[in-house]
């Protein structure tokens, strides 16, 4: 393919990604094709940097757990704890290790030393307390949520004590069953005990909704944010719980829809306290349908960014990460007829693509899908350019 696109492509810098799009959007959402990778970080957070300084972004949001991210969040707004204890407790899915989350966690937390309390930056995980494996217990959730109406809202009014909640879940092994993902007869999540546990939550979150100008006057915005933050991860795991035990044919689609599902309802709420950067795997931010195959089964269902997306219209703008090579992971040179080849073939290591120009300089001829050796990497679907506002690609990724 002799496609000429090198005019489709810029320096990688906030200004010339927020010259792609109509306006400043509330959620600039930036995908990886990889987890893991810090050079793909590194990018993550020189873009962040820019866009706090020149563009009044304040939040950054990840694909890691939202109630550990609230470890994180309390150490660079107020300095509460250590670094070391952030990095250990703050992040799921191994991201602690990474020395790139480091490096951007203390640099949020001297940007906001001495600062005024509105210019603080802010630091929120998206994901559920979810694994590949299995699913947390909801008794962090449910207990906080419940403290917290019992402590600052009219007790009276509460469904259930506390003792009832801790009856009712009981031992939280039985939450966390490692077999449960295999065998649904393994799972808690259709129990009786199961059952009045999201009755009582859906009464709980129905409460602090009923009680918001109270809450909010007596305590913080901040304070009932998180109460809500606890509502909304108490209903989705016990959700996520109830269809893990579900043994009908729809039961993998329900449960990844179901995560995603999850982390769009963080991802309004973060929207709602100003713009943010958000950090997490192209399949998760996409507009398109997302796609897997899990255990020899094909799933579709529609990602956290396709649905925010339809919620925020223009306030959600979405830039796909495609990168040329990880050697370490046997991805070599791109072969020159994929989308990842031609932009190879250019001089830039790092750059952003203008997706509508490279779709008019591209016509009816869509390049390849590049194929990956490596289980862990996604190419870019070429497809999705129509669905992408811009296009970051990485030329190399060295091993972290």
């Amino acid at each position: 393919m002799a496609t000429d696109i090198k005019d489709t492509t810029h320096a990688l810098t906030a200004a010339a990604v927020m010259k792609l799009l109509p306006a400043r959007p509330r959620l600039l959402a930036l995908g990886e094709p990889t987890h893991g990778e810090d050079t793909l970080l590194d990018v993550r957070d020189e873009l962040f940097r820019q866009l706090v300084e020149q563009q009044g972004y304040r939040t950054i949001a990840i694909e890691s757990d939202c109630l550990m991210g609230l470890v994180v969040d309390d150490y660079v707004t107020s300095g509460k704890g250590t670094l070391d204890e952030a990095m250990e407790r703050g992040f799921s899915h191994g991201f602690g290790a990474s020395a790139a989350n480091r490096d951007m966690v203390r640099w949020m937390r001297e940007y906001n030393d001495g600062r005024p309390a509105p210019e603080r930056l802010r630091f929120a995980g998206i994901d559920g307390p979810l694994e590949i494996t299995g699913a947390a217990s909801p008794r962090q959730a449910l207990t906080a949520l419940h403290g917290y109406l019992a402590l600052h809202g009219d007790a009276g009014l509460l469904p259930c004590t506390a003792e009832t909640l801790d009856h009712l879940l009981g031992a939280d092994a039985r939450w966390t069953e490692p077999a449960a993902m295999m065998e649904p007869s393994r799972s808690a999540g259709q129990s009786a005990g199961a059952r009045e546990l999201r009755l009582l939550a859906d009464d709980l979150v129905a409460l602090l909704d009923e009680q918001t100008p109270h809450l909010i006057a007596t305590t913080s915005r901040d304070d009932w944010d998180r109460a809500r933050l606890y509502g909304r991860t108490a209903t989705g795991l016990l959700r996520y719980h109830f269809w893990m035990a579900d043994t009908s044919p729809s039961r993998m689609t329900r449960l990844v829809g179901l995560r995603d599902r999850m982390m769009a309802d963080n991802l309004l709420a973060v929207a709602e306290r100003g713009p943010a950067l958000v950090h997490a795997h192209n399949a998760h931010l996409q507009r398109e349908k997302s796609s897997m195959r899990m255990g020899g089964l094909p799933l579709e269902w529609w990602s956290a960014g396709a649905i925010v997306s339809a919620r925020l219209g223009e306030e959600y703008a979405f830039l796909a990460t495609a990168l040329g090579t990880i050697r370490h992971h046997g991805v070599d040179t791109p072969p020159a007829d994929t989308l990842e080849g031609l932009l190879y073939a250019l001089p830039e290591d790092r750059c952003v693509v203008d997706a509508s120009r490279l779709k008019a300089a591209l016509g009816d001829a869509r390049p390849a899908t590049r194929v990956s050796p490596y289980y862990g990497y996604s190419p870019f679907d070429p497809s999705h350019l129509d669905g992408t506002d811009g296009l970051v690609f990485v030329k190399d990724v060295p091993q972290s």
